[in-house]
């Protein structure tokens, strides 16, 4: 009897033994590299937005494994959204950044994509960008009054070039304020290419009359002189290259569009990576380095995390759905 009953303690004691080195062997998130996706073309926004964080997170001490930046385009980010949420379902190791477009794409009439926010884990939002409209340094047009008075007699007489898909941002950015002053949406002619490197090459290359972009894609063009910034889609005016750019509210046109940048999470991320990248994106927004890195690059801090930054989205949600109805570009 005290044989069997030894034999039962020995057992107990060695399975708590294992399993509490099970637990201290556990290796703590993160342990290996993580990837960070950019959904669109390599050196595009999204690609500049993730270098800048990952490396201001190296540099501010607060991650402390290798982090990789990914382009992936393709269908403005729906085709790698699908993927993510149907393969990367529990991944921890890759996360992503976006920005209005995967709302857009969710809501949009053409080239439609099931998934959005809703969808995935939203972690934080880092900063907004401002929509510009751009034409070549030669371009005969110097104000934005003179370009959609033009356009308003001809919508289709300029082509205007995009680095995104019709009805995303870069389209969107462009349709409101167009026809705010009078112009027709729906026979501009819009050229969409697959990241705002290539529009802007396209532009350039002569393949186009107008740029719709944003400031951090179109600054070192403008500071270059390669590109005539004619409006800035900013409650106010720039400071450095875009002081002398003009918004468009000061040529009379209100047509707001808030433009944010934020990554997210697989769609089951557990507890843990979820509260680790919170608290070191958290971190990281109230650091010098960071505040250095978004007035380099021209961008303007609106930091949100967590619950803060899903009350947000399902704000513009409410509010795109609006816009896209009215243009007769809702599902």
């Amino acid at each position: 009897m005290r044989s069997n009953r030894a034999k039962k303690v020995v057992a107990v004691l060695v399975l708590a033994a294992v399993t509490t080195m099970g637990a201290l062997a556990a290796p703590k998130y993160p342990s290996k590299t993580i990837t960070f996706v950019a959904p669109s073309g390599a050196g595009g926004a999204f690609d500049m937005a993730l270098r800048a964080i990952t490396k201001a997170l190296t540099d501010a001490k607060l991650v402390d494994q290798q982090m990789l930046v990914e382009a992936k385009p393709g269908g403005g980010g729906s085709v790698f959204l699908a993927e993510y949420v149907t393969k990367d379902v529990k991944n921890d190791y890759k996360l992503f950044l976006t920005s209005p477009t995967m709302l857009i794409n969710n809501l949009k009439k053409e080239g439609n994509s099931p998934f959005s926010y809703k969808n995935v884990t939203p972690l934080a939002q880092f900063f907004v960008d401002y929509a510009v409209i751009a034409v070549p340094a030669n371009s005969k047009y110097k104000d934005i009054k003179s370009l959609f008075a033009d356009m308003k007699n001809d919508p289709s007489k300029l082509s205007v070039v995009g680095g995104s898909g019709p009805g995303a941002v870069d389209h969107l950015a462009f349709l409101l304020p167009a026809s705010k002053a009078g112009v027709n949406p729906q026979k501009i002619k819009y050229i969409s290419y697959d990241g705002k490197a290539e529009a802007m090459a396209a532009i350039l290359g002569g393949n186009g009359d107008v740029l719709t972009s944003v400031t951090a894609s179109v600054s070192e063009y403008l500071e270059a002189g390669k590109i005539r910034v004619l409006a800035v889609n900013a409650p106010k005016r720039l400071g450095g290259v875009f002081k002398d750019v003009p918004t468009l509210r000061e040529a009379g046109i209100p047509a707001d569009f808030v433009i944010w940048r934020g990554v997210f999470g697989p769609p089951q991320m557990s507890a843990e990576a979820k509260a680790y990248w919170i608290d070191a994106f958290t971190k990281l927004s109230k650091t010098d380095i960071w505040a250095q890195e978004l007035a380099k690059r021209g961008w303007d801090a609106e930091f949100l995390a967590g619950d803060d930054f899903v009350k947000g989205l399902d704000q513009q949600n409410t509010d795109l759905a609006g816009l896209l109805s009215a243009l007769g570009m809702a599902k």
